[in-house]
């Protein structure tokens, strides 16, 4: 038997050089390797075998408590005013609680100073008050969340458009702080400053993105069911839950967070930003932790999560809420949603699709649910979806 030399060093060669190659791709993907594969590992490892947070109270509790409105140098308040307010949205009390109107849900849109078209777009369609009283029988009030704008060219030209807005449609909540990105969680903390202060009586608080589509018949269905059960309406943080999430390091991206800011490798448990529903007592609880909690992390979901483990509240899946994606279009997904994100442009045609009683005529009984729960199986099972329901929700 006769070895060939040449045919050994043309192998070996071939061996260094596909090493080499797979060494320069692991050295060129190795961020974003580590940001979808290792951080993910780490994160998870972290929430399933130590899950404690308990050092998230020492780390983010100012050393002095603030009041309301004050600047604090650990990171509380900033010192912000109204621009826009109204303090009678919800009735008024006279000091015994009398006078409050009886609201069943307080419906918080973050929406930034310039998004006039979706604003309006949400009055038509699922944020529209009068509909709602007269068709559903449910009291909700609805306003949107605003800073000034970020351009200071243009912020004087666009706070008269919203001052104009305002007089017409009497529900924009503004206060002066710049609103961008990183002032998310002090749109948040307005949020449940306002509903504390002028709105305690509401049974629910939701917070919603201004891009999201809420199927409101759906939705008040739910939360009567809540009150009508017998435990009542508590202890409630309902929505898209995000377990054992990992903070993002990656520098190009808007959520990154740098390890001096949050060091830890996963952080608590919290539900998608773009809409999630809390009952009044957590809407309580959440506005006792942003008292004494530093807000230093601009993540306002994240905030959240650390506000509710702070108090010992814990977020509750629901398989119809949310997360980032869009719902597939469909009837037998219409008859089940509550959220789905992503919707700046087509608003006022899934409402009308989504609330037409006849499109469900062609999908009851037997055969119809059957139909159904294998078109939610083909679309909601695909890896493509997962952000949006899980695969859970076709079986519901």
């Amino acid at each position: 038997m006769f070895i060939n030399f040449r045919r050994i060093h043309k192998c070996q060669c071939m061996q260094l050089l596909t090493t080499g190659l797979v060494m320069c791709v692991v050295m060129l993907c190795w961020e974003e390797l580590d940001h979808h594969v290792v951080s993910h590992m780490r994160s998870y490892t972290y929430r399933y075998l130590v899950n404690s947070y308990d050092f998230l109270n020492s780390s983010f509790t100012i050393t002095s408590k603030p009041h309301y409105g004050s600047v604090n140098v650990d990171g509380g308040l900033g010192n912000y005013s109204y621009l826009i307010n109204h303090p009678g949205k919800c009735g008024s009390s006279d000091g015994d609680g009398k006078g409050w109107d009886d609201v069943l849900l307080l419906l918080f849109v973050k929406s930034s100073p310039h998004n006039f078209e979706r604003r309006q777009a949400i009055r038509d369609t699922w944020g529209n008050e009068s509909f709602l009283w007269s068709e559903l029988g449910a009291s909700v009030r609805v306003v949107f969340a605003l800073g000034m704008h970020p351009d200071v060219r243009l912020r004087s030209r666009v706070q008269t458009a919203l001052l104009q807005e305002d007089q017409a449609y009497g529900d924009l909540i503004q206060q002066n702080f710049v609103d961008t990105f990183h002032n998310l969680t002090t749109k948040l903390i307005l949020q449940f400053h306002w509903g504390h202060k002028y709105c305690p009586q509401a049974h629910f608080l939701m917070s919603a993105d201004d891009d999201i589509f809420i199927h409101m018949p759906n939705l008040v269905k739910y939360l009567r069911q809540l009150l009508s059960s017998h435990t009542g309406a508590k202890d409630l943080w309902v929505g898209h839950v995000h377990r054992g999430a990992p903070p993002i390091r990656r520098k190009d991206s808007k959520y990154h967070v740098p390890h001096d800011l949050y060091p830890w490798p996963s952080y608590p448990d919290y539900t998608a930003g773009a809409g999630y529903v809390v009952s009044r007592d957590v809407a309580a609880k959440i506005y006792r932790a942003t008292l004494v909690l530093k807000s230093s992390i601009y993540i306002d979901d994240v905030f959240m999560g650390i506000c509710a483990n702070a108090m010992g509240v814990s977020p509750k899946e629901h398989v119809y809420f949310s997360g980032e994606g869009k719902a597939p279009y469909h009837p037998c997904i219409y008859d089940h949603m509550i959220t789905s994100h992503g919707h700046a442009k087509d608003v006022r045609s899934l409402w009308q699709a989504a609330t037409d009683p006849t499109v469900y005529s062609n999908y009851r009984g037997y055969m119809g649910n059957l139909y159904c729960t294998a078109v939610r199986v083909m679309l909601l099972c695909l890896p493509y979806y997962q952000n949006t329901y899980s695969c859970m929700a076709a079986f519901t």
